[in-house]
């Protein structure tokens, strides 16, 4: 192949033998095909590659003698690019084929062909190849590896989310909710939780599948009783101390015929003593098993060895992505977390509950003078610690005069209960024990406050109802300590807020000059007196304006029903969202 210089001398290459040499001396493997795909030529490097002799592979179809697929087995001329470059006449380059050596061992190369024309006429290829294949392990080791980063980032991501989002709730119900949301499907397919009742009973109280909540897979009102260490349903042995249990298809399978045999044996002994085995609550976990068609099972405990609340099951239902021994580890981390959220709700609902009766115990009854009907209602927070300070009451003064009264100390604690006990208390003793107006009993108790309570600051209003209880006329004595105004709904479709009478706060700095304000307003027949705290007009996100309009349309729309329906659906109609209790006093005059 001869070639000249830039000045018109002849190259060494001119030398006959100087391109074989230099084919002979690459290190790289070469291979020479016609356009048939059969094998022309190899040099040395090719020879030694694919272990075969220049003689064992010359003249054969190139695809037949060594292309194959990762397994081994031989590859359709279709799928060949090297066959499909030739048909096309054109440059190609491919990664990651398999060629098999002369000894049976496949090899990965990677390769570039480039056409070879003499005088405009297609003559084959020019394909040069290097060995990958240590390379390709190399690449699959390093993407094994990130693939298992990846897996136990997202594990930790999914234990850190369990962590932070069930940590926002005390509601068992609410925390549960939150976790099938969590679980399903970012890990499992279902997911199942079973509570122990603290009566020796257990009670599947959440089944989460790929539709969400499924209450047709839950206990309902059903408690099962526990079974002893015997039955080895992985669900029993899990309450009862054992360790996590991760089971594959077989295994469940085996599960289910050793319950059956439990059942049996159980049925042919005629005493009670034996009925552990083949027990109902094991006979529920594998039915819910073989309902949701497991291939792939962890039962984990909630809580500690010393505190175990219940159970988790997570299921797969694909055998082909079995759980591993990672994911028990996951879901073993992810069972102590949930099981001290639900500890730590149960605790919580103990409390308040405590704390609610004790609430309620601190409201009186209401009086019910002459042809006046009360009706009052008490609401406790939705969130936090669902008791707080908002309070109402009703009695009838030395001459037969009503006091109505709502108030709210600041907080939303027991603290706060507490000191509403204590104002409530006082308020009552120093309103029997004083014939002044309202005005001069709240600046009463509003010096007596810091002395004799805990109470930092509060809201109220002091009213009473003039007149006859039987016939009237009735007017409306008040004062306000900074509370939201009484609302007022007239016979005739109107209805009005009545805003005078508004004094400080209690606990607020007040001046030596004069009292208290004290306002008063004629109460028509048949008319309907709203008292309220804050919580029934407050939501977050809204103003206060809105509220008021808000309780004033919905007040208005259900004037004329009972008291206690227009009570009861003024709670109902507030808006999701507020975070604070709720005291609600009415009070209805007849018509004459």
């Amino acid at each position: 192949m001869p070639g000249t210089g830039g000045g018109g001398q002849a190259w060494p290459a001119a030398e006959p033998d100087f391109w074989r040499q230099v084919v002979e001396q690459l290190s790289t493997a070469l291979m020479v095909v016609d356009p048939a795909g059969r094998i022309l030529a190899v040099n040395s490097a090719a020879e030694r590659l694919l272990g075969r002799a220049t003689s064992a592979v010359h003249g054969k179809d190139a695809h037949e003698l060594l292309h194959r697929d990762t397994d081994g087995g031989p590859l359709l001329r279709e799928q060949c690019p090297l066959l499909r470059a030739l048909t096309e006449g054109a440059a190609a380059r491919g990664e990651g084929d398999s060629y098999v050596r002369g000894d049976g061992r496949l090899v990965t190369i990677s390769w570039s062909a480039s056409p070879l024309t003499d005088g405009g006429s297609f003559k084959g290829m020019a394909v040069l190849f290097t060995d990958v294949t240590g390379d390709r392990s190399t690449r699959r080791e390093r993407a094994a590896y990130t693939s298992a980063l990846e897996d136990l980032n997202e594990r930790l991501t999914l234990v850190a989310e369990i962590t932070d989002v069930l940590g926002q709730t005390l509601e068992t119900d609410d925390a549960l909710v939150r976790l099938g949301r969590l679980l399903v499907p970012r890990l499992a397919d279902w997911a199942a939780v079973d509570l122990r009742t603290g009566s020796g009973q257990v009670h599947r109280v959440a089944v989460t599948g790929p539709a969400g909540r499924d209450a047709r897979l839950e206990g309902g009102r059903e408690r099962l009783p526990e079974t002893g260490e015997a039955d080895r349903s992985a669900l029993v042995q899990v309450l009862h101390g054992g360790d996590p249990v991760l089971q594959n298809e077989q295994d469940a399978q085996n599960e289910q015929h050793a319950q059956d045999a439990q059942a049996a044996q159980a049925a042919q002994d005629e005493t009670e003593a034996t009925a552990s085995p083949g027990s109902p609550l094991a006979a529920a976990h594998s039915d819910f098993l073989r309902t949701v068609g497991a291939t792939s099972a962890i039962t984990v405990p909630l809580g500690s060895s010393r505190q175990i609340t219940g159970a988790l099951t997570v299921v797969r239902t694909d055998p082909a992505h079995p759980f591993d021994a990672a994911d028990l580890e996951v879901v073993s981390d992810i069972g102590r977390r949930v099981g001290l959220v639900i500890d730590n709700a149960r605790r919580f609902g103990r409390q308040r509950a405590v704390a609610e009766a004790m609430q309620r115990n601190l409201l009186a009854p209401l009086p019910q003078p002459g042809r006046l009907r009360l009706a009052a209602r008490y609401q406790p927070a939705p969130a936090g610690s669902q008791v707080g300070g908002d309070w109402y009451d009703a009695f009838e003064l030395k001459d037969g005069t009503l006091a109505l009264v709502i108030g709210d100390v600041v907080g939303h604690d027991l603290t706060a209960a507490a000191g509403m006990a204590q104002l409530h208390g006082i308020l009552r003793s120093l309103a029997w024990d004083h014939t002044g107006p309202p005005g001069a009993v709240v600046d009463r108790l509003d010096d007596a406050m810091p002395a004799i309570t805990t109470v930092p600051m509060a809201t109220l209003v002091l009213a009473q109802v003039e007149g006859d209880p039987h016939t009237g006329p009735w007017t409306l004595h008040w004062t306000s300590a900074g509370h939201p105004p009484p609302l007022l709904l007239l016979p005739g479709g109107d209805a009005q807020y009545l805003e005078a009478g508004q004094g400080l706060v209690l606990g607020a700095p007040v001046g030596t000059a004069g009292g208290r304000p004290d306002a008063t307003h004629p109460l028509p027949p048949g008319s309907t007196l709203l008292f309220y705290t804050d919580g029934l007009i407050e939501i977050p996100g809204s103003d206060l304006d809105t509220g008021l309009d808000r309780l004033r349309r919905h007040a208005l729309a259900l004037a004329h029903t009972p008291l206690d329906t227009l009570c009861d659906q003024l709670l109902a109609r507030m808006p999701p969202g507020s975070t604070d209790d709720v005291a609600l006093l009415a009070l209805r005059l007849p018509e004459l």
